[in-house]
């Protein structure tokens, strides 16, 4: 076939396939116009799952008369104007192919006004062609009307699920584009019934309002807020607590510099950082904004620009896992995750650590005398724990056990369960994390080097990080372009599939330049050790025992929740005490 130049529409037509997936689509790329456009108002109208008709308004800076028609043309854009533009993008959209790409597959009206005119216009599309702007009644902003999506393509709007599904996805993105753009008001109706009106946040309580109507009451009662800078990268927002886990990756947003993105690098430096309170299979809920220099990362690489590259992959990386791994280790009683704290009141109380070991059934290893004495004076008076008294510690002071299970205690607020078994896990586990730190790195050799086929990009990555392996105490030497021989592996790991975990590093490597399978593997041995040597249920413990497992989870991070993401404790203050026995009513 010889070679030509497609026409104009057909061309339009292919740039919607890649744009135009559906009609969330479409409404995504009409709202990120309104928000460059400096919107503060953005109302969604959609009919029959946006299949019929889907109209938004916004109260932006509008489109001047003589540029209506241009904005329909292919890749006309106000957004970049040269290389340095395209190099730094800072706005949403910037290609300028959506508008055409829309009106190529629907029949389209673009209303407009400036806040100097004295009146709007307005210019239809449809089948390709671009009518004559005409007059039009309309306060400043402006207004795009899409009906009939895939009018004119029949065997696209086959591949269009039900109204409800459709529907879905345009809830879905507003709720998105909501947690980005705190100051804009959203409206979103369908078929004439206002389902999610969001006013404009104000202050931090508007601001916890708007992520309760995205995320849900339940998941800002479960949030940590995080905050943190370093080297040009912002990072804020909020994660969940452990305990607050889903079986469906559905409460996650990350946004960079207000766009939603999906990232594998993002991903994994997220997952590692819940790596220890997370049961296998269970998902994290966050939002987070991540900020930086628009010239650091790469927005172009997707049609839909739902994917980034950044050009400091491993620093990001290294900052998102650092500071939400330092977050959830501040989860222990009586510290705040949001900002450094001393240490616990408990501190005062809790006499030096003895040489006992935590592996061991004999006893805590703490040493509780001063708790203890405070206990015991106190039950001598015959008095409660003063619910004012500053010098309390966050978990109180034990009272009993409850059928060898619980630990019971009370503290200022009012009564504390704490499940001694789960409690006791995680101080094993973080007490052994800390002893064999200088063992990760120590390497065992095998008596017969075994042979392992890889990959040549596999032997790459080998070449380039042998420093990195050698450290994570791998001694590997290439025997050929696709094989490598495998010397010697770390000593916690000499009874595991040297094999498989020497692929699974080097898969690792090829495809995030990192690997963390290392030190996954031995966290994953010391639980397992530390599930074995804590306190079994049914077993007594004295007061002092109890006394000192409270005070040993007010020292241990992460002590909120066991090895596999269950709570260790909860508290019950006194105003829900009353309620339950129905005090003051």
């Amino acid at each position: 076939m010889p070679i030509r130049q497609l026409p104009e529409h057909l061309v339009n037509q292919i740039a919607a396939g890649e744009v135009v997936e559906r009609p969330a689509s479409v409404v995504k790329e009409l709202v990120e116009n309104s928000l460059d456009a400096g919107a503060g108002r953005v109302r969604v109208e959609v009919e029959q799952g946006g299949m019929r008709r889907i109209r938004i308004s916004d109260d932006g800076a509008g489109i001047p008369a003589d540029e209506l028609r241009l904005a329909l043309g292919t890749h006309a854009t106000s957004k970049i104007s040269c290389l340095d533009d395209l190099e730094g993008v800072a706005s949403l959209g910037f290609r300028g192919e959506a508008l055409p790409s829309i009106a190529s597959v629907a029949r389209l009206r673009l209303a407009s006004r400036i806040e100097t005119a004295d009146s709007g216009y307005e210019v239809e599309a449809e089948g390709g062609r671009i009518g004559q702007p005409r007059p039009a009644g309309m306060s400043t902003g402006t207004v795009v009307e899409v009906r009939d999506l895939f009018y004119n393509t029949p065997a696209r709007r086959k591949f269009l699920r039900t109204e409800k599904t459709e529907f879905g996805h345009i809830d879905e993105l507003i709720r998105r584009v909501a947690l980005a753009n705190m100051g804009v008001a959203f409206e979103l109706h369908h078929n004439g019934r206002a389902v999610r009106r969001l006013p404009p946040a104000d202050g931090d309580a508007g601001v916890l309002r708007r992520v309760a109507d995205v995320c849900g009451d339940a998941f800002v009662d479960e949030a940590l807020r995080l905050e943190s800078e370093h080297a040009g990268l912002q990072l804020a927002g909020w994660i969940a607590r452990p305990s607050f886990s889903r079986s469906q990756a559905d409460l996650q947003f990350f946004f960079v510099n207000g766009r939603l993105v999906r990232d594998r690098l993002v991903a994994h430096a997220i997952r590692q950082a819940y790596r220890d309170v997370l049961f296998h299979g269970r998902h994290p809920a966050f939002v987070l904004m991540l900020g930086l220099d628009p010239r650091r990362v790469d927005v172009n690489v997707h049609p839909q620009k739902s994917e980034v590259r950044f050009r400091d992959g491993r620093l990001v990386h290294d900052f998102l896992f650092s500071t939400i791994n330092r977050a959830l280790a501040d989860t222990r009683p009586g510290h705040s995750p949001t900002a450094p704290a001393p240490l616990p009141a408990a501190a005062s109380f809790a006499g030096p650590a003895s040489s006992g070991g935590y592996g061991s059934q004999a006893g805590l290893g703490l040493g509780v005398a001063d708790s203890v004495a405070r206990y015991a004076q106190l039950g001598r008076t015959g008095q409660a724990v003063p619910a004012a008294t500053d010098d309390l510690p966050p978990l109180g002071f034990a009272l009993a056990q409850v059928h060898g299970v619980y630990v019971l205690a009370e503290n200022a607020q009012g009564l504390v369960l704490v499940d001694m078994h789960a409690a006791h896990e995680r101080i094993v586990y973080e007490r052994l994390k800390s002893t064999w730190a200088e063992d990760r790195v120590r390497s065992q050799r095998l008596l017969v080097p075994e042979k392992l086929a890889v990959s040549h990009r596999e032997a790459r990555a080998l070449e380039q990080h042998a420093d990195a392996l050698e450290r994570l105490g791998f001694e590997l030497d290439l025997a050929g372009p696709e094989a490598v021989m495998v010397r010697a592996v770390p000593g916690l790991l000499a009874r595991a599939d040297s094999l498989g975990l020497v692929r699974d590093v080097l898969s690792d490597l090829v495809e995030l330049g990192d690997s963390a399978r290392v030190e996954s593997a031995i966290d994953d041995l010391l639980s397992t050790m530390a599930c074995h040597g804590s306190v079994r249920a049914n077993r007594r413990l004295t007061i002092d025992e109890m006394n000192a497992l409270l005070r040993d989870m007010e020292r241990t991070e992460r002590s909120d929740q066991c090895n596999h993401g269950r709570p260790t404790w909860v508290e019950l203050d006194m105003k829900s005490l009353d309620r339950m026995f129905l005090r003051g009513q």
